[in-house]
């Protein structure tokens, strides 16, 4: 039981980062599709006013996601980053770029610099959610050992990751779109809010259409993952799309205040139903949580830590978000 409390406290960081990160990430579409500089510069703003408080405080659960692993599952961890390196590497490089143009582009010389940073700013936040996702599917596929180091590029060149990677992006997207249309409204901003109230609802058909589509080739590519998917991860797949058509039609019916806590449901139930879907392992197919685990005081050590974190960290978080996403914010910037 032990392990299985500290997996699911490992799986509890993924599960924040998917959420908060993802919002973050998924800003990056509106940007990148916003149109040219005059255009879309309505929207960019509202972006910058929506992420630039908290883009920072979303890592927070990356850095924790990886010391909880290499500290309690350290064999698994080692081989999953010899494996996976590559897109690991491209991820983390799409986050110092998302990072550091996100910051420059604000004090930019000249416009073509703003546009040259803009754009690195846009595509990296795509790009990251994808590599990150093709993760996803090398474990979820059963392509990384439990030892050593699997093959670099089939590991992650394959149908279960491509389809996770595109699946990232598009929930990112959906759950961005869903909080930055209720930004809008609740600025006054109503004909921007009726913008990417459009380009929400259609990205989250397009997206629901991949997540239906993917089950197809997960039977033949993960069968594990798949089989967990039709039983003890059901409930949790048919949460996701309840939640999901909630959200389209509050969307619709302009209920911006209520969709954002539907999708972040959905999304959340998708997360959820990946890693119930694969549990028991922590490498499917190759290995498993209890087998992983390290020493026992390891475990209770780090357990007693991540306790310490939650007292600390999370009320500075709560209340961070709550001023990012409530009138509060705005209130305390006049």
């Amino acid at each position: 039981m032990l392990e299985t409390a500290v997996a699911a406290a490992l799986f509890v960081g993924v599960l924040a980062y998917s959420l908060f990160g993802g919002a973050d990430f998924g800003s990056g579409f509106y940007d990148l599709t916003a149109g040219g500089s005059r255009r879309g510069a309505e929207l960019r703003t509202l972006v910058d006013h929506s992420i630039g408080p908290v883009w920072e405080a979303n890592h927070v659960w990356l850095v924790y996601v990886l010391v909880t692993w290499w500290t309690a599952f350290p064999e698994s961890f080692a081989s999953a980053m010899s494996t996976l390196i590559l897109p690991l590497l491209l991820a983390l490089l799409g986050i110092v770029l998302r990072g550091a143009s996100f910051a420059f582009r604000k004090y930019a010389a000249s416009l073509a610099q703003a546009r040259l940073f803009g754009a690195v700013f846009a595509t990296s936040s795509v790009v990251t959610p994808f590599f990150f996702g093709t993760v996803a599917g090398a474990i979820a596929s059963g392509r990384v050992p439990a030892e050593g180091r699997g093959d670099l590029w089939t590991s992650w060149l394959n149908p279960t990751s491509a389809f996770g990677g595109v699946i990232a992006v598009g929930t990112c997207a959906f759950l961005a779109g869903c909080f930055l249309t209720a930004d809008a409204a609740r600025g006054g901003q109503e004909r921007l809010a009726g913008q990417l109230r459009r380009r929400t609802i259609g990205v989250g058909l397009v997206t629901g259409g991949i997540v239906l589509a993917a089950l197809v080739p997960l039977e033949l590519d993960a069968p594990t993952l798949a089989d967990g998917l039709e039983t003890q991860a059901a409930p949790l797949v048919v949460a996701s799309a309840v939640a999901g058509v909630a959200t389209l039609v509050l969307l619709w019916r302009r209920w911006f205040g209520l969709a954002r806590l539907t999708a972040v449901a959905a999304v959340a139930a998708v997360v959820s139903g990946w890693g119930v879907g694969q549990y028991p392992w922590l490498l499917v197919d190759e290995v498993t949580i209890a087998d992983a685990a390290g020493a026992e005081a390891t475990l209770q050590a780090l357990l007693v830590a991540v306790g310490i974190a939650a007292v600390v960290v999370l009320p500075a978080l709560a209340y961070l978000y709550r001023l990012t996403q409530t009138e509060a914010w705005s209130r305390s910037e006049h």
